[in-house]
């Protein structure tokens, strides 16, 4: 369940797959739709689900600038890619035996936060998972975080761990 960490010529990329119990329609809506984003994304998704189309992301959790980026690609329900901030974020579903994989690729270009991103990536899919369940998670805000972060760093390496969160965003 831990995001693979690999190198993809100049930039690097974070690969995450998930076995998910929902049907690839049920995990699309909580991809699109604003209500079901709100229950495991970091920011809100503004434009439209068109290849082209300029998007603005808004943090609802922490007072940080709006990031700015364009949507790549929009199958519905396979495939969702769109750059966000400098990173390109893709994801895939594939139906599998009444569920779904999900595949989630973030491609950056420095190294040194790919222990922080694998950590909130990492916190935020279980969140995905949780929230398709109708559960809660059985962690409080920041926690789970805290206990996967340490398991990143040590598993990417010190060179991976040089930028942690933007200044006022405390993890824990």
């Amino acid at each position: 369940m831990d995001g693979q960490l690999e190198q993809a010529g100049a930039r690097w990329q974070l690969r995450f797959t998930r076995t998910l119990r929902h049907p690839p329609e049920k995990v699309w809506r909580a991809l699109t739709e604003e209500s079901e984003l709100q229950a495991w994304f970091p920011t809100t998704i503004e434009g439209e689900r068109t290849a082209g189309a300029a998007l603005t992301f808004r943090f609802r959790e922490h007072e940080l600038p709006d990031m700015h980026g364009e949507m790549v690609a929009c199958d519905p329900p396979r495939l969702l890619e769109f750059s966000w901030g400098g990173d390109l974020l893709r994801i895939e579903l594939a139906p599998d035996a009444g569920g779904t994989v999900l595949t989630l690729t973030d491609t950056f270009d420095e190294l040194g936060k790919a222990a922080r991103d694998g950590t909130g990536w990492h916190v935020k899919l279980e969140e995905l998972d949780h929230h398709l369940d109708g559960t809660e998670p059985p962690w409080r805000e920041g926690q789970r975080w805290e206990q996967v972060h340490a398991r990143y760093v040590e598993r990417f390496g010190a060179e991976a761990a040089t930028i942690g969160p933007p200044d006022g965003v405390n993890q824990a």
